[in-house]
């Protein structure tokens, strides 16, 4: 642990570097400190800092920036977080009170917040769950042979289509269409409706059979889709603003693109026994974000479903302000979810 003069002096050190991009001399650093000093005792300290590794300098005549351990140190010794103000608060609530009702919308929702209010990359995934079923399908008519079909897991996820009718949808239509999926897709595992589940229904369609299969059809490609994971990505463009990201930041949008990378690591994070983790620089497991700064948390809902959420920004991101914004809008989601998900009649 350094002391309370070394931990003013690099924290006075960051924050000018994090507003400023540019190193902060001795001669200002003196004039910033709340006590008097002499120019002489602040290069021995910052020559101090620099033999710990917090200090590096990065060219011969220049002045000297924070390194990645320097962040760390930042982070969990010395910044005082900028809380949100009621306004924020209220109107965070507000957004992600919208989609409430709908896991993956709801993290939509989130995930963009977190991009808008950070300045970063942001990004949701769900997790493949081998075991989630069907709890109910809904067939809503849209007029001009078109209807709506809806489709609800147990496990939350909601997905649903527009499909084109050759037939009215009469009440006869309706029953026997009901009848099938009660049969053959309720309690039915996600992984397990292809097309030989629908081509086993044509027995229970008899004359029917061509009216009902695009419906069916549309009924598997839903559920094939709702067995999958799912990674989304917002503000990536974001990270072209961040200068300190100008050497790294053509790879870390083609690794954003490709998501493979991405992928695994959450994949590995869902897995592991911790709800959140901060990590920053070459803590970073993956290579392309060595030079980031990468929040992510773990949601669990609906019993057995898992969910990532998270941000990706650069190192000179403004901590004070932007961690508790995340910090908030994690907890706030979390609890949403926590409160019961999806009600289907």
């Amino acid at each position: 642990m350094l002391g309370e003069r070394r931990s003013a002096i690099l924290g006075l050190i960051i924050d000018y570097y994090i507003k400023t991009g540019e190193p902060l001399g001795s001669k200002n650093l003196c004039l910033m400190l709340p006590y008097s000093i002499s120019s002489a005792t602040i290069r021995n300290e910052m020559a101090f800092l620099t033999s710990v590794g917090f200090l590096e300098q990065r060219h011969t005549s220049g002045g000297r920036v924070p390194t990645k351990e320097a962040y760390r140190y930042y982070v969990e010794n010395i910044i005082k977080p900028e809380p949100l103000n009621a306004y924020e608060k209220s109107r965070i609530d507000e957004v992600l009170s919208v989609n409430a009702s709908d896991p993956e919308r709801l993290l939509s929702d989130a995930s963009k917040l977190l991009s808008e209010l950070t300045g970063c990359a942001s990004f949701y995934s769900t997790v493949k769950d081998p075991f989630d079923c069907v709890q109910g399908v809904e067939l809503i008519p849209a007029g001009n042979s078109k209807a709506m079909l809806v489709m609800l897991s147990l496990g939350g996820k909601i997905k649903s289509s527009v499909c084109n009718v050759s037939c009215n949808i009469d009440e006869d239509f309706r029953n026997l269409f009901y009848s099938i999926v009660k049969e053959r897709f309720i309690g039915v595992q996600l992984s397990e409706i292809n097309l030989s589940l629908i081509q086993s229904t044509a027995p229970l369609l008899g004359e029917r059979v061509f009216d009902m299969l695009p419906l069916l059809s549309s009924l598997c490609s839903l559920c094939n889709e709702a067995a999958q994971s799912s990674l989304v990505i917002n503000g990536e463009t974001k990270l072209l603003s961040q200068s300190e990201l100008r050497d790294d930041v053509y790879s870390l949008l083609v690794l954003l693109a490709r998501k493979k990378k991405l992928e695994a690591l959450l994949g590995d994070f869902s897995k592991a026994n911790i709800k959140t983790a901060l990590f920053i620089g070459n803590e970073n497991p993956v290579y392309e974000m060595k030079n980031t700064v990468t929040a992510i948390a773990k949601l669990n809902y609906n019993k057995t479903q898992i969910a990532t959420l998270g941000v990706i920004g650069s190192l000179r991101i403004d901590y004070k302000t932007i961690l508790p914004r995340i910090d908030y809008i994690i907890k706030r989601v979390s609890s949403i979810l926590k409160e019961g998900g999806i009600k289907y009649e």
